[in-house]
């Protein structure tokens, strides 16, 4: 395999917790592989004249908790002059992002950038699910407050969320008697225009909301979130526990039924969150959870994306 010069867009890599950081293992996997891996932040992208360039930062990476980058010297350079482009940096999905895509977008087909930032534009975590109803627990996406009371009525207990939050950020459980839903509806319209989730709770995930990481299509490894014992919400930057876990055949059923619309719009790392029976994110943004599979599971997601990026390159250079 021939070299790749690899750019990952991302937050600062010195500041990041490598125990748990999916971009970082994804560069050092990349590094590992022999290719020239260089980090930079969104911000540090400029369109001039039709060129998308950025200042990029050399690194070398190790392992090791507290030093675990060198950072070389910073060079602006089109990034055209890559072969690879990952878009990693965390959300918010706010304005900030989705002009990040509108300007990777405008780079050529020798440069894979992954996953595709117009898909990633129209695929926010909380959306792209919508398309497989049959997949997903009774939801709604509505600032109608006539329709969330309706909806609490029919359902008693429910989880109600931003629809471009992450991290756990944001969200909350209200039982049946619970009073503060006009509050909270208010507190929301005053933070933002955006429409809300409102999903009727789901016990099972008492059991954990698992995280099914899927390349080019095809579910490789998952690991289960289980919530703290006074949490509703299951995920790690909360207070979440990864456990190992393995696929069902319902979690298998899932994953077969997204994965070619996935492929299709070249979506290729991408991680779903599944609570029970139902699917309930489809995470494309910068999913995580691939150092606890590989920690719990032995599965190394890294090298398995790395393989399917090679490939590609090497159709993309024969072209």
């Amino acid at each position: 395999m021939v070299a790749l010069r690899v750019a990952i867009q991302m937050d600062p890599i010195d500041a990041i917790d490598i125990n748990g950081d999916t971009s970082f293992r994804l560069a050092l996997e990349a590094q590992n592989r022999g290719h020239s891996v260089y980090v930079y932040k969104p911000e540090d992208l400029s369109w001039d004249e039709g060129v998308v360039s950025a200042n990029l930062h050399p690194v070398t990476l190790r392992d090791k908790v507290g030093d675990h980058v060198t950072i070389g010297t910073t060079t602006f350079m089109p990034l055209s002059n890559f072969d690879v482009i990952l878009m990693r940096q965390d959300p918010p999905f706010d304005m900030a992002y989705i002009t990040a895509t509108h300007l990777l977008e405008h780079l050529p087909k020798t440069t894979q950038v992954i996953n595709d930032p117009a898909q990633v534009r129209n695929a926010p975590e909380k959306l792209l699910v919508t398309h497989f109803i049959d997949l997903m627990p009774p939801t709604l996406i509505s600032n109608d407050k006539n329709r969330i009371v309706a909806f609490r009525e029919k359902y008693k207990d429910i989880i109600i969320k931003p629809l471009y939050g992450n991290g756990g950020s944001g969200v909350f459980r209200l039982q049946e008697n619970d009073q503060n839903l006009n509050s909270l509806l208010e507190m929301f319209a005053k933070a933002s225009r955006e429409p809300l989730m409102i999903q009727a709770y789901l016990p099972a995930v008492r059991q954990g909301d698992k995280r099914i990481m899927l390349v080019d299509g095809k579910a490789v490894g998952a690991i289960n979130r289980v919530p703290s014992e006074n949490e509703a919400r299951s995920n790690m930057h909360v207070g979440g526990q990864a456990k190992p876990s393995q696929l069902t055949e319902r979690d298998q059923y899932i994953c077969d039924k997204i994965g070619p619309t996935l492929k299709e719009r070249g979506l290729l790392f991408v991680g779903i969150d599944v609570i029970g029976d139902y699917l309930t994110e489809i995470n494309v943004t910068s999913p995580t959870g691939i150092r606890e599979i590989e920690r719990f599971s032995n599965i190394n997601i890294a090298e398995i994306t790395w393989q399917v990026i090679e490939e590609k390159a090497v159709i993309i250079k024969a072209q």
